[in-house]
């Protein structure tokens, strides 16, 4: 009886890994939706592309992918950091805040110029994806299963609220 019932779990779970895993899988062949680049003063900080299933922004609950590829080297911690400011921006407590960054701060690698960082959100919980420039592939730094850090994060970009909203336009293919 016990290598039947375990038998009939690990069937139960094959069938549903791959529709969780899916959206995971496949974001390098979707589409994109739009892409901008950020720049502050005279320097260029990342070129970021938005992904969906259907090349079509629905939602931040929607599944989707952010691709960013770093135009210059920035450390760990000030990934960090400029998270920080942008969800003190958008109206976060700062105990929250400083919850979900201890969280990152487990995940954020230092990026190099041509490095390239990856959120893929499968709409309640996501995985970060890093690529370093001369790579062939990508690899997985880590999951957020906390639906709220996962919204928080995608907000950074795509809020209505957002401190960019030139390139949220630009990201969800809005003229």
């Amino acid at each position: 009886m016990g290598d039947l019932v375990r038998t009939g779990l690990f069937a139960c779970l094959l069938m549903l890994f791959p529709a969780q895993a899916e959206p995971m899988l496949n974001w390098r062949q979707w589409p994109s939706v739009g892409n901008a680049s950020l720049s502050w003063l005279w320097f260029d900080i990342y070129h970021s592309t938005l992904r969906t299933p259907d090349g079509v922004y629905l939602s931040e609950a929607a599944p989707l992918a952010l691709q960013i590829q770093y135009l210059r080297n920035i450390s760990a911690q000030e990934l960090l950091d400029a998270t920080r400011e942008q969800w003190q921006k958008l109206g976060y407590s700062k105990a929250q805040i400083e919850v979900w960054l201890l969280e990152l701060s487990a995940i954020f690698p230092s990026v190099e110029e041509g490095d390239q960082l990856v959120y893929v959100s499968a709409g309640e919980h996501g995985r970060f994806y890093f690529q370093p420039q001369g790579q062939a592939h990508f690899h997985s730094l880590g999951h957020i299963s906390e639906s709220t850090l996962n919204r928080a994060f995608i907000a950074i970009w795509l809020s209505p609220q957002t401190a960019y909203p030139k390139l949220r336009r630009q990201l969800i293919g809005a003229s």
